[in-house]
């Protein structure tokens, strides 16, 4: 025992130490609470009575709760309590069990909605080409919408998260994403259908959040597995939506295929009430109480014992001073250069990604003939002459594509914990980049071309599922959701821009295309390689 404390040696007995701290506690936080700022002020004026006498004659006002002059008397020693923890430690030391793993079907029921709403954009625009007549451009413009919703709304919902809770915001969400997506399937023109689709763009832009919930509530041992393996779900999700198209296009339309996708969110909806709120969030908002609630709540499911003492908020960077979600505060010297790289990361993260998924179902469209320098100039904006639906061939090798989501997550599981989470992106941005380049050389036949964009998607997804593990880790609890919130939204508009390279530019060039999307893949890298922090072993601050 510090030597401060000696005279409680005699005072407390071992046995009953653990019972006195916390009804020591109990008493400071009661004074907290009933007389405010007043028990701090004569707190501070007793700590300075206590120390301006080094004789010990003077003694600590007796109007004062006896616990908190033994916490004074301790202060004034130089002796930092140790009964306490913080919602880092507790997680660690509760584990990972069963309430881990209902979180991880919650979360993967919500980010399976988002894959599935993300595939719809492949696969409606053939469908609208044909019954519509809509010109490339128009397509492309539809594509872009959706994404300009997200990029707009994802800084919105970071903050939003960071202010009111990640559980919120994903329950407002996932509400307007459902009613959106149904009111889709009953749009009547080409206008109505870029509104509602817009819509339904803006709520998939707090979906990320999911993530950042997901990942405070992980132990540092399984946080980069996890959230890699949550990835299962995304990949579930655009398989299963590939099948619905299969089974639903030809018989039923589209506008059927818009209805039908939306259930797994109104699933989601129902269920996202007994998700819990982060123990983290309230923890950092002043909180204690519910926080330890949850956390107890983890330790009652997990079979294991609640940590005893006093939970603290440790922030080891002192963002915690700072107001929660203030997208100014990503730009702080310590994290402006960490922000930048990200937030070109990501963008071209999503820029790559989705534009290999819309490409898919274009070049499904072209003959194997056609891949080599112009692929096909179709000036004429007759949908009699460009007209070409996807057919159950097509759909076979487009989830054949869709399947490499899932080699992408054993790969990117195998290395992020031997090489880092930097190398990993850079690694896989520079096989994407050399995966897509071999579409320069012209190899006639669909299972050459099917065998390259399944590398390509494989090693790009990988990519994000690294993005997903690292950001979290490197933004600290204040500023997670809007840290988070802000690359999405970066992402997004790197979405919103590749509809005009892998829809229209690819129509002209395939060359051109596939060259834009490898050489940003390896600036990418580059980034990667230069980002300051590298959060392999790093505890979640906050």
């Amino acid at each position: 025992m510090p030597h401060g404390l000696g005279f409680l040696r005699t005072a407390i007995s071992p046995a009953a130490a653990t019972t006195e701290r916390a009804a020591i506690l109990g008493h400071r936080d009661a004074a907290k609470h009933d007389y405010g700022g007043e028990a701090h002020d004569s707190s501070i004026s007793a700590a300075s009575a206590l120390s301006s006498s080094s004789s010990g004659q003077r003694s600590l006002p007796q109007e004062l709760d006896p616990g908190v002059q033994i916490e004074l008397t301790a202060a004034v020693a130089g002796v930092v309590p140790d009964d306490s923890f913080t919602v880092e430690q507790a997680v660690n030391a509760l584990g990972f069990g069963k309430f881990q793993i209902r979180l991880s079907f919650i979360t993967g029921l919500c980010w399976m909605a988002d894959s599935m709403e993300m595939m719809i954009l492949s696969i409606l625009a053939p469908a609208l080409h044909c019954e519509w007549g809509l010109s490339q451009w128009r397509q492309a413009f539809m594509t872009t919408m959706v994404f300009m919703g997200m990029m707009i709304s994802a800084p919105f919902w970071g903050n939003f998260s960071d202010k009111y809770g990640r559980k919120m915001g994903l329950l407002i969400a996932a509400w307007l994403l459902f009613y959106y997506g149904i009111l889709s399937s009953t749009a009547p023109t080409y206008i109505w259908l870029i509104l509602l689709r817009s819509l339904v763009g803006f709520a998939i832009g707090c979906i990320p959040q999911s993530v950042t919930l997901y990942a405070e509530f992980l132990p540092q041992a399984q946080r980069a597995r996890c959230v890699i393996l949550l990835d299962c779900f995304w990949a579930l999700g655009a398989c299963l939506e590939v099948l619905l198209a299969i089974y639903v296009m030809p018989v039923w339309g589209w506008r059927s295929f818009l209805a039908i996708s939306s259930f797994p969110v109104f699933i989601y909806c129902l269920i996202c009430f007994w998700m819990p709120e982060s123990a983290r969030f309230h923890a950092a908002s002043g909180q204690s109480d519910k926080a330890l609630s949850t956390l107890k709540k983890i330790a009652d499911q997990n079979g294991k014992s609640m940590l005893l003492g006093r939970l603290i908020v440790d922030d080891g960077h002192g963002y915690s001073s700072w107001r929660r979600g203030r997208f100014s505060d990503l730009l702080m010297p310590d994290l402006k250069w960490t922000s930048f790289l990200l937030w070109f990361i990501w963008f071209t993260c999503a820029f790559c990604y989705y534009g290999v998924v819309l490409m898919t179902t274009e070049l499904f469209q072209v003959p194997s003939e056609q891949l080599c320098g112009a692929i096909d100039k179709m000036e004429s904006e007759s949908c009699s002459v460009q007209c070409k639906s996807l057919n159950h061939s097509d759909y076979i090798d487009l989830l054949w594509t869709t399947l490499a989501e899932f080699p992408g997550i054993f790969f990117t599981i195998m290395i992020i914990e031997k090489v880092g989470r930097k190398q990993t992106m850079a690694i896989e941005l520079v096989v994407f980049a050399f995966t897509l380049s071999m579409l320069f050389v012209c190899y006639p036949g669909r299972t050459f071309l099917t065998a390259l964009l399944f590398t390509a998607r494989g090693a790009v997804s990988g990519v994000f599922q690294a993005a997903y593990v690292y950001t979290p880790e490197v933004y600290p609890t204040s500023l997670r959701a809007v840290g988070v919130g802000t690359c999405s939204g970066a992402a997004r508009f790197g979405a919103m821009v590749t509809p005009f390279v892998a829809q229209v530019l690819l129509r002209t060039s395939l060359a051109l295309a596939t060259g834009t999307y490898a050489v940003l893949a390896l600036l990418a890298a580059v980034a990667c390689i230069l980002l300051p922090i590298e959060t392999h072993g790093r505890k979640l601050d906050g």
